[in-house]
């Protein structure tokens, strides 16, 4: 399989604070970068995996589900902490969610960072997925709600639905262990989100049991938000994050 141009993932070695980033769906790491080179700036080591799937052909997205997206995940944050003292994780949409159950796995993270995250959703077409996902490979394109002129998301024009219906299971077990869900977290939600509606981030806040959960509302910014206007406040905030969870470290 031939990955897109852009598309490859993002590694950077840099202190004993590490980062693991995840992208959305269906996405790529070419939406975490200008994060990535942030907090790489900053003197942080980096992971972005590409997730399985993503990256090559919508139809090779079918093939996959969410076990093998957080397999991915899960090995970045291993490389991490092979060479790492403390690890944050962090994602961006479908990639917040697959980081929140990297911390739900993991209680030894330092820190979650989120990104429009999914938990839930209201479209009613979710109702007939189960069924649809057998008729149809795939549907119209999620990719690309960004509010700045120019950015192009590198991402797939189609939703491939066996993909999706696997990934709708995951919202289910993740929101049915966020009371369990204890470290620190920094919640990013846009005030306008043509992807993810309200209900999402809120299910979060009910559920997770954490009690330091600092939400930062996104008002120049759609659904990906880490490449649109707010970029420079998610990136910037989520170093004060890091930096505060780690006061003993430069």
């Amino acid at each position: 399989m031939t990955i897109m141009p852009g598309a490859e993932p993002i590694s950077v070695d840099g202190s004993e604070v590490g980062v693991v980033l995840c992208h959305g769906y269906p996405s790529t790491p070419q939406s975490m970068r200008g994060w990535a080179e942030h907090l790489a700036a900053a003197g942080y080591s980096v992971r972005v995996p590409l997730l399985p799937g993503m990256g090559t052909h919508w139809k090779d997205l079918n093939a996959t589900g969410w076990q093998d997206w957080y397999g991915a995940i899960d090995l970045a944050y291993q490389q991490l902490t092979a060479r790492c003292a403390t690890v944050f994780a962090a994602g961006l949409s479908m990639g917040g969610l697959l980081a929140t159950k990297l911390a739900q796995e993991k209680p030894d993270l330092a820190g979650l960072v989120v990104v429009n995250p999914i938990y839930a959703h209201t479209n009613p077409a979710l109702k007939v997925l189960p069924l649809l996902q057998h008729i149809l490979p795939s549907l119209g394109g999620i990719a690309g709600d960004i509010k700045k002129p120019g950015v192009v998301e590198l991402a797939y024009d189609r939703n491939p639905l066996k993909a999706m219906y696997s990934q709708t299971k995951l919202w289910k077990i993740v929101v049915e262990d966020l009371p369990q869900l204890r470290l620190p977290v920094l919640l990013f939600t846009s005030r306008t989100d043509h992807v993810i509606p309200p209900i999402s981030w809120q299910t979060f806040l009910k559920r997770v049991g954490s009690d330091d959960v600092t939400q930062v509302m996104l008002e120049d910014s759609y659904h990906v938000a880490t490449m649109d206007n707010d970029a420079e406040l998610i990136f910037t905030e989520s170093v004060r994050f890091i930096q505060r969870l780690t006061p003993q470290r430069p």
